[in-house]
């Protein structure tokens, strides 16, 4: 019985120590695995996160702050107040921009993975450890990305980070151009044009490159001794339309802007394998701010030539930049890209869905561009359109300035001339918040609404003799699809009138 008893106890002891000596072990793992440095940014990140702003702004910590240090909301366009409660009257829809804040959305919901945090002492030298200037690790997830994709092919191909895709338009025009040519190299483009070709080409003019205008003007002279670079931007900005090089012949190189050849945007019917190709993070992931664009590049001369115009520049790109790039294709990448490339193509599917709904109830005033469905590599499905800009044409031969006809209706635009097109033509951004584009919608369905109502109702209001002339839709229904004696105050009039439509 005392063996016994000894023995217990021994048991007891021997388990109570092992627990003890457990919780001793967790607990010195847990006061070492506690947040430090990092606490109170965390913090101070979470804290303006949880500010809602009404659900029609955001709070920033590198924005405005109060007295007690509360980040203050900045609003979206058309609202207003502390707390972006308050919509402002007559408000103007702004459609001019390319912000590409529609994926947002998606960001918020992926606010944990898609998050970093940055120590003060984070590369803080010019270079990474290997001397050059670029992420290795960034480098192959953007590699890991095209293949995903479909979009582009590698193999075999140099990249080089630029400080969005501006500066490396920049740079491949200064490395495709010649340098023994006695005449300059000439810079085109097809009309309808991404402005910054001609406004970047013609600030940094030299004696060895100029604009020179539309393509299609230079075609039969593509296998002269004239050299040219040639822009081909597919999809296109601003019509959404593939492209594919016009000019041909050992003269004529290309630069492939293809910032928006993902399937957010458009379908990929097959990866582009061209000599040199551009893309940009602004529009991949909706991080304009950025500032982060990669060119992918076959010929290593070409490539070292553009890698020296970047490093005399601005010396590389910012290593926050890098980071912040490597984490949101980390995330962009998870489910093989699915979740996103869904959730941005479905986005602007919509969008586009809703807009020429509205434009349908137009007689023949507007007109936008035709793009067909096309099968997609990616989805493995024949997708609908789903470009980032409506390219709209005012067709009646007095509203020759289409931008004015617009801005009458406080919807702000682009210009078509700067383009290179006619003035009747405008461009209108359907990348950004919701917000703005809800508020664009309104303003263009009250714009084909009064189109629409130039049919006249005159009857007279009791024993009075006066006649008044109200306008009425000729369909009898508004661009909503409301019946118009609901969609117009017409308090005054009878059911008889409504019925007489």
């Amino acid at each position: 019985m005392d063996k016994q008893y000894l023995s217990l106890i021994y048991k007891f002891f021997l388990v109570w120590s092992v627990s003890l000596n457990f919780l001793l072990f967790s607990l010195v793992i847990s006061r070492n695995s506690e947040l430090s440095w990092s606490k109170k940014a965390a913090a101070e990140a979470e804290a303006a996160a949880s500010v809602s702003c009404s659900g029609h702004g955001r709070a920033y910590i590198d924005g405005f702050v109060l007295d007690g240090g509360k980040p203050v909301c900045e609003c979206n366009g058309c609202y207003a107040g502390h707390d972006c409660s308050e919509v402002i009257p007559d408000c103007i829809a702004d459609a001019d921009s390319g912000n590409p804040t529609f994926l947002e959305p998606f960001w918020r919901k992926n606010a944990a993975s898609s998050a970093i945090m940055v120590a003060g002492w984070h590369r803080m030298g010019y270079e990474f450890e290997d001397g050059s200037l670029t992420s290795k690790e960034l480098e192959k997830q953007i590699r890991k990305l095209h293949a995903t994709a479909g979009n582009a092919i590698t193999d075999g191909k140099y990249i080089v980070f630029g400080g969005g895709s501006t500066q490396l338009l920049s740079a491949a025009v200064n490395a495709l151009s010649s340098k023994v040519s006695s005449s300059p190299t000439k810079v085109v483009a097809s009309v309808p044009y991404y402005p910054v070709y001609k406004s970047q080409t013609e600030l940094f003019k030299s004696m060895n490159f100029n604009f020179s205008g539309d393509t299609m003007s230079w075609k039969r002279s593509s296998n002269s001794s004239m050299n040219f670079i040639e822009f081909v931007t597919s999809p296109n900005n601003p019509d959404g339309q593939l492209k594919t090089a016009i000019l041909r012949g050992p003269n004529a190189k290309q630069i492939h802007d293809l910032a928006y050849y993902w399937p957010h945007y458009t379908s990929i019917p097959s990866p582009i394998d061209e000599d040199l190709m551009i893309f940009t993070l602004s529009k991949l992931t909706g991080h304009a701010g950025s500032r982060l664009g990669w060119a992918i590049i076959k010929d290593k001369n070409v490539y070292d030539r553009m890698v020296n115009y970047i490093d005399l520049n601005t010396y590389g790109i910012a290593r926050e930049t890098q980071l912040r790039a490597l984490k949101l294709l980390n995330v962009a990448l998870q489910g093989d890209g699915r979740n996103f490339f869904d959730f941005g193509h479905e986005t602007m599917k919509l969008r586009w869905q809703k807009l020429r709904k509205i434009l349908s109830a137009s007689s023949k005033r507007f007109s936008i561009q035709e793009l067909k469905p096309h099968y997609c590599t990616f989805s493995s499905e024949i997708r609908s359109p789903a470009p980032a800009f409506a390219w709209i044409k005012c067709n009646e031969e007095e509203e020759n300035d289409c931008h004015a006809v617009l801005r009458a209706a406080k919807i702000l635009g682009r210009r078509g001339r700067v383009f290179g097109a006619s003035s009747s033509y405008v461009r209108l951004s359907l990348v950004n918040s919701q917000d703005e584009f809800n508020q664009l919608m309104h303003k263009l369905e009250m714009l084909v609404f009064e189109e629409a109502t130039n049919s006249v109702v005159e009857f007279t209001l009791g024993d009075s003799e006066m006649r008044n002339r109200y306008y009425v839709p000729r369909n009898g229904t508004s661009a909503s699809g409301k019946d118009s004696c609901e969609s117009i105050e017409m308090a005054q009039i009878n059911s008889q009138t409504c019925a007489a439509q």
